[in-house]
């Protein structure tokens, strides 16, 4: 399952070191529920390597501000605590796999 992350916890698993892939969403978005059993795989299949989580937008709004997210689903790879890499909308999990092993 991947972790919630929200305003509260988000430096501190940014700074944590590991890769972090970060999936906004929210309940009533289509294409979020698309990609959300999608990150769920991947943060099993990378558990220990990456920090793979979700954050839904209606809940927190400071990191979506501070990274001017205007659609979703929108997943942030970040390494060594910087913005590398993004995806906007639903793609296939590939997509994804290839994302994450650029970050190791």
């Amino acid at each position: 399952m991947a972790l919630k992350i929200t305003d509260e916890n988000f430096e501190g698993l940014l700074n944590e070191g590991k890769p972090l892939v970060l999936d906004f969403w929210a309940e009533w978005c289509g294409p979020c529920r698309l990609v959300s059993p999608i990150i769920d795989e991947l943060s099993e299949e990378y558990e220990g390597r990456v920090n793979i989580g979700k954050m839904n937008v209606d809940e927190n709004d400071d990191v979506i501000s501070q990274f001017g997210i205007r659609n979703i689903p929108t997943i942030l790879f970040f390494k060594n605590g910087q913005l590398v890499d993004k995806i906007v909308g639903a793609m296939p999990k590939a997509k994804f796999v290839e994302k994450i092993e650029a970050l190791l």
